[in-house]
């Protein structure tokens, strides 16, 4: 009974404090898609994905019914770092949903259009008064003005839409007349500034006692890049979402403020009396040296997320280092075979913008003859039903022959054109020495690799009965088993990293091997290997290609996820590089196309491969079948 009022009285409350439009709400998971086409589609910096912004205290003057409630304490606000766009997890602040919707495609502009330190031939804003400024609001003031002008002047078709947006915010902010003269001064700037950008220099410092202004949602809080938690130093970001890749959660994301600390030398002290109610909530930094678990905590992701700030320190260890025995490199006697040297190749580092000459090393591998799972293998008997039906499917692509009629060389007469040689001369005409049949047999003209991600995340289940890994292998058998229907010339390769320095080719089947026991065998053998470092393994790959004389050559990769490494290559950087070794294959007449079973791929797939690059399968199992599927739409 308690808790059945106590629910009546916290939705009683929370709609008579008003502030909110729960009927009307968007959600970034029902717009990302959108928000970021239309981001890209402006000019936005196409590197940066969209994720959900933090939920943050703001300080601002809150109604007596809202403190009641305890409602719009934290307000979620679009900023930009380095690599991402962070957009409000729901906007429900505005009475119409078109309102709310047209909110984020707002926020989207505003990032796509930054403010430039040289004004870019807008017009600029007023100098600084000489009275006593908020700094730092006013530097958000200008920013955001600034970059609000140069979004009107590039895209004129939105202000009708601002002003639209601009009425309804305006609406929603406190009323002037119920705020304190300095607050009311600031706000009518505010309001000034929103109605006319680039009317309003600065904002003037309040009060000790007066509270801060309330936030605007039509400006991005930020658009410099913030330290973040995989950034060297110390400084305080935003973490990724808790929990975003768990299967079986919730879409919405949700991202956490942190801080970096000094980890504690690990001390042991004598145990001095305490009192328990002194003792510090969860939601607080203890500089203790805490023990490691052996395995990891199934509850972690839920116990972030209940969290408003995230306190995190390195220790300089790992844990899978410690119990995880399986990610270190192979005994010489276990591992595959070495083929030659390592192969030096460049990698794109964005921030430098240069192409690092000799930054990586590759090597080649393949199945030890010693090993077991490598020894030649039929078919397995699960995939045989499958690859008969793609047989007979394929058997369709094989080039056909045909006669081709009055020909002067062949190996066959001609009977009609023989007749009519004949027939002329009896009239006294001059014959047709085209006599003969010819039999024409085309060919396709086209090579195709297949590169496999054999990363250590394809260890991970599918099902109850399957694993990535498993998923790959049954794929790379139908792939080849498919191609052997129409004669094709095709190559099955596999690559994983342990940074820069290791990075492992696996050569499956060359170009010139037969696709046979010994083949499957060494496919059979395949593995989760370490870490993705993309950009390389594609290199290497459009390499082998250009080495076939084919017309058409096709580069076929199959993922499961971001690339990535131990090193800076994770982010931002591993995107960046893994696109313009994309861009340097396309340069060299390869055309790449990359299958994920990612849900998420759509968000940064684009990217890398463009629109009509990529394909994402929601159902992993589902790979094996429409794999040969996707190469005989890239081959029609």
């Amino acid at each position: 009974m308690e808790e059945t009022v106590g629910l009546l009285w916290h939705r009683l409350i929370t709609r008579a404090a008003g502030g909110h439009f729960p009927k009307a709400a968007v959600r970034l998971r029902d717009i990302e898609k959108t928000a970021g086409v239309f981001f890209r589609a402006l000019g936005g910096d196409p590197g940066l994905r969209l994720a959900a912004a933090t939920t943050d205290e703001h300080g601002a003057r809150r109604s007596l019914l809202q403190r009641i409630a305890g409602a719009d304490e934290r307000v979620a606000r679009a900023r930009m770092d380095v690599s991402t766009l962070r957009l409000p997890p729901e906007l429900d602040v505005l009475p119409e949903r078109s309102l709310n919707r047209d909110l984020y495609l707002w926020l989207a502009a505003v990032a796509a259009a930054p403010p430039a330190e040289d004004g870019d031939g807008h017009p600029m804003l007023g100098p600084v008064p000489d009275e006593p400024i908020d700094e730092a609001a006013t530097r958000e003031l200008r920013e955001n003005q600034a970059a609000t002008l140069r979004a009107l002047a590039r895209w004129p078709g939105i202000e009708a839409r601002y002003r639209r947006l601009v009425d309804a915010v305006i609406a929603q902010r406190p009323r002037l007349e119920k705020l304190p003269p300095p607050e009311a001064e600031r706000e009518k700037l505010i309001r000034l500034a929103l109605h006319a950008p680039g009317s309003v220099a600065a904002l003037p410092r309040l009060p000790a006692k007066a509270r801060v202004t309330q936030p605007v949602l039509l400006w991005l809080s930020d658009f410099r890049a913030s330290a973040t938690v995989g950034s060297t130093g110390q400084g305080s970001g935003e973490l990724g979402e808790a929990g975003a890749s768990r299967p079986g959660k919730d879409s919405s994301r949700q991202a956490h403020r942190v801080e970096r600390q000094e980890q504690m030398p690990e001390k042991h002290g004598m145990i001095i009396p305490f009192r328990a109610e002194s003792l510090l909530s969860v939601a607080e930094f203890i500089k203790v040296q805490r023990s490691t678990d052996d395995e990891p905590d199934d509850n972690a992701a839920d116990a972030a997320a209940n969290l408003d700030h995230l306190s995190i320190t390195r220790d300089g260890e790992r844990v899978a280092s410690k119990v995880r025995f399986d990610l270190d490199l192979p005994s010489a006697a276990e591992d595959d075979v070495v083929l030659g040297d390592g192969i030096p190749l460049p990698e794109w580092d964005y921030r430098k913008n240069l192409l690092l000459e000799d930054h990586v090393r590759l090597t080649e591998l393949t199945p030890s003859i010693h090993d077991p799972r490598a020894a030649p293998s039929p078919l397995p008997e699960h995939l045989r039903r499958t690859a008969r039906r793609l047989h007979r499917q394929f058997a369709a692509l094989t080039p056909g022959r045909r006669w081709l009629k009055a020909q002067v060389d062949g190996t066959e007469l001609d009977l009609d054109a023989v007749v009519r040689a004949a027939t002329d001369r009896a009239t006294g005409h001059h014959p047709s020495d085209q006599l003969y049949l010819s039999l024409e047999k085309r060919e396709r003209d086209l090579a195709c690799l297949a590169l496999a991600d054999l990363s250590l995340s394809t260890d991970s289940w599918v099902s109850s009965e399957a694993r990535v890994i498993d998923v790959i292998r049954d794929s790379l058998l139908l792939f080849g088993e498919a191609l052997l229907a129409t004669g094709d010339s095709f190559a099955l390769c596999g690559f994983s990293s342990v940074k820069r320095s290791n990075v492992r080719f696996h050569r499956l089947k060359d170009f010139d091997q037969r696709f046979d026991d010994r083949a499957r065998g060494r496919i059979m053998a395949i593995k989760p290997g370490y870490y993705t470092r993309l950009g390389a393994a594609i290199r290497h790959a459009t390499t082998i290609l250009d080495g076939q004389r084919a017309a058409r050559r096709i580069l076929l990769i199959l993922s499961d996820g971001k690339p990535n490494d131990l090193d800076l290559y994770d982010g931002r950087y591993g995107i960046e590089d893994t696109r313009v070794a994309v861009v340097e294959a396309r340069n060299r007449g390869v055309v790449p196309f990359c299958v994920t079973i990612d849900r998420e791929g759509a968000s940064y797939l684009p990217h890398l491969f463009g629109p009509a690059g990529y394909a994402v399968i929601r159902q992993p199992d589902e790979l094996p079948a429409r794999l040969p599927m996707f190469y005989a739409q890239l081959t029609r």
